[in-house]
């Protein structure tokens, strides 16, 4: 398998133009792909002329060339998406939510041990975003000894006029914590250490939004590990003056420093993205990471060949998810959502 196959079905959030790029990066070669939406699917085949458009998923699903299937369709219909693939004998990427029930969960953690297919859930804003990729570095590295608290903050842009009816409807997008915040959640797990966390509290609001009762506009989590103690923010009021989607941050404190990540712009002045700080017994200093390596691409193929997981462990893929919906579930007791 030198030249891995891959296909998409579901193309409904724009983050399957990452995932797809991130696998031919790596090599892989993309071959065809299936979309209901024909706006959307006009639009992905100007970006990918090489991918065929197939009218029905069973023809991707019964090709036995290809190898991977990835998918960014409506977060509650991933999760039968991936099902299907690995029943079919494919691995998977998911864009993140995975799922958006505990009930999806399960089934996706049932048929992945039973067909012993890769299920790998994207989680851009780690493995797609240079400057959290080079902080993992500098922890491994023992740069600012041990983490022992992180705060992840991921503030987005409604962007009201760009967004589908399923974007305001919460049994279709997952929540807010679901969503967003699964991001957090496995960045929490990675930079602590751990395989799995406990959730505090969680809230989730509608505070700006009342003609959208469905959305969830801001969302708050305390959660804490062996040794590790975590706070997640995620929103959706990024002001119309910030020249891009969202100032999305991450601060890890360790016992002997403490890093600040600015992922996609530094309102201080500094051009450009992927801004990291670091403060230790060095002094302070602040590190362009915009040629760090991004190697998650490549690891995931090589475990596709190789039947490894040097990508990301599977439990930790599978707990992020866990914790997200965890949270979920906590934040919406005794609100309207939890009906």
């Amino acid at each position: 398998m030198t030249d891995i196959k891959f296909a998409a079905i579901g193309i409904n959030h724009a983050h399957i133009y990452g995932q797809v790029e991130c696998l031919k990066r790596a090599g892989g070669q993309f071959v065809a792909f299936h979309a209901v939406e024909d706006d959307l699917a006009a639009t992905f085949s100007e970006k990918f002329p090489e991918a065929k458009r197939v009218a029905d998923p069973k023809e991707i699903l019964e090709d036995a060339s290809i190898a991977v299937i990835t998918t960014a369709a409506i977060p509650a219909d991933r999760a039968a998406i991936s099902l299907a693939a690995m029943r079919h004998g494919k691995d998977v990427l998911s864009d993140k939510p995975g799922m958006t029930t505990f009930a999806q969960l399960e089934e996706i953690k049932q048929v992945q041990k039973e067909t012993g297919r890769i299920y790998g859930v994207l989680y851009s804003e780690h493995f797609e975003v240079k400057a959290t990729v080079e902080a993992g570095n500098l922890v491994a590295q023992g740069a600012i000894g041990k983490v022992i608290n992180t705060v992840g903050l991921g503030p987005h842009s409604l962007r009201l006029n760009n967004r589908p009816e399923w974007f305001f409807t919460r049994n279709r997008y997952g929540g807010i914590l679901t969503d967003i915040a699964s991001h957090q959640f496995e960045q929490f797990l990675f930079f602590s250490g751990a395989m799995d966390a406990e959730v505090v509290s969680a809230s989730v609001a509608n505070r700006g939004h009342p003609d959208k009762p469905g959305l969830q506009d801001v969302g708050d989590v305390h959660l804490k590990a062996e040794g590790t103690s975590g706070y997640i923010r995620v929103d959706w009021f990024t002001p119309e003056g910030l020249p891009t989607w969202g100032d999305g941050r991450l601060t890890i404190l360790g016992t002997e420093g403490y890093i600040e990540l600015r992922k996609y712009i530094d309102i201080a002045g500094r051009p450009g993205t992927d801004h990291l700080f670091i403060v230790n017994k060095d002094g302070p200093r602040h590190i362009d990471c915009s040629s760090t390596d991004l190697p998650f691409g490549r690891q995931f193929l090589d475990d596709v060949r190789n039947r490894t997981e040097t990508a990301m462990p599977q439990e930790r893929c599978f707990n992020a998810m866990k914790l997200a919906l965890t949270a979920q579930q906590l934040a919406e007791r005794g609100t309207e959502w939890a009906q």
